[in-house]
């Protein structure tokens, strides 16, 4: 029995390790549009995925580093960057919760920012407020702030809705919290802001 317990953990280990290396990290990917580039890019390069997301790409076969080092130079061309450093994916894994939660969620966050990447991440609040800051030279806290006034902006514009629904949707505490925010961001009122960029639509040629 313990023969057997002992050839299975080391089983184990190279199916976890080998499904380790098909795993890799992408940096700067924000939108589906990216997800797309990502798409095309291995399909190009020959490489089957079995998924692709925000962040990342499970690929079906393993890739040598020559692949690897020509991936990296196609996706540069797109904005992207392959990550090999553990600390840098995992700042980018925290990056990637984050937009998640601003741009594609539809429900109310029920919990702390804190807690919830906590959850997802599996690692100590703390930890990754560290390592975030460390490589990104900025707190997750203003990340966060400047990627819901990014969304904040698209919604101005976009989606039409007045600053209150914009402030329910996002979980500003009220119009005036949102409104303080986006302006020492900005330096702009969302009704400055609004009207500068509807005008500027509105110009033929911009």
């Amino acid at each position: 029995m313990s023969g057997k317990f002992v050839y299975l953990q080391i089983t184990y280990c190279i199916i976890t390790e080998k499904i380790h290396r098909l795993k890799i990290y992408i940096k700067n990917m924000v939108c589906v549009r990216c997800e797309l580039i990502l798409k095309s890019v291995l399909e190009k390069a020959g490489l089957q995925y079995s998924s692709v997301k925000i962040g990342e790409a499970d690929l079906i076969s393993e890739i040598s580093d020559q692949q690897r080092e020509e991936l990296n130079e196609s996706l540069k061309k797109s904005g992207l960057e392959l990550l090999d450093n553990k600390k840098s994916i995992l700042v980018e894994k925290i990056k990637n919760v984050i937009i998640e939660i601003v741009y594609y969620s539809e429900d109310q966050i029920k919990e702390n920012l804190s807690d919830l990447l906590s959850a997802k991440l599996n690692y100590d609040y703390t930890y990754l407020s560290n390592i975030f800051m460390k490589v990104r030279g900025t707190t997750i806290e203003q990340f966060f702030i400047s990627q819901r006034i990014e969304r904040v902006k698209e919604m101005l514009v976009y989606d039409e809705l007045t600053l209150t629904e914009i402030a329910y949707r996002l979980q500003f505490s009220s119009v005036a919290h949102l409104s303080g925010q986006f302006k020492k961001v900005t330096g702009l009122t969302p009704s400055h802001f609004k009207k500068i960029r509807l005008s500027r639509r509105n110009i033929p040629g911009k």
